[in-house]
């Protein structure tokens, strides 16, 4: 009786278009579910995979630009270096160049009052023969 009683439900239901769901068909939804959820892990791990490789790329640009800028801020500084050292071997000759300006200036002043002294001397000189 029982079986027919079953047998006749599942025609009541299907004749109103209603179906009961089966443990299989309950396990198959089940799966669907599970593997759309396992499609959507793998998605957002290709895109994070995908967003740190991107990420990595940069930073090894990044590394490479400050490597190169690096490099060429020693080499400014070399030649910074380099610039100091003829500055400062141009402010040592032009130090020694000064002092020997100042010397041969104070020589002139020496040789310019002997001139004055003897050109006095011989106009004295040439005032006395004159007189004599």
């Amino acid at each position: 009786l029982q079986k027919e009683l079953l047998k006749y439900k599942q025609e009541a239901r299907n004749l109103q278009g209603i179906k009961i769901p089966s443990p299989q068909d309950a396990l198959q939804q089940r799966l669907i579910q599970q593997d759309a959820s396992v499609l959507q892990l793998k998605q957002e791990l290709l895109r994070a995979n995908m967003d740190k490789e991107e990420l990595h790329n940069q930073n090894v640009d990044l590394q490479r630009k400050v490597e190169e800028r690096n490099r060429l801020l020693a080499e400014y500084k070399k030649e910074l270096c380099q610039k100091d050292r003829h500055l400062q071997q141009h402010q040592t000759k032009l130090d020694e160049m000064l002092r020997q300006l100042s010397e041969a200036s104070y020589q002139q002043v020496d040789l310019e009052r002997e001139l004055e002294h003897k050109e006095a001397l011989l106009a004295h000189c040439m005032k006395r023969e004159a007189e004599e």
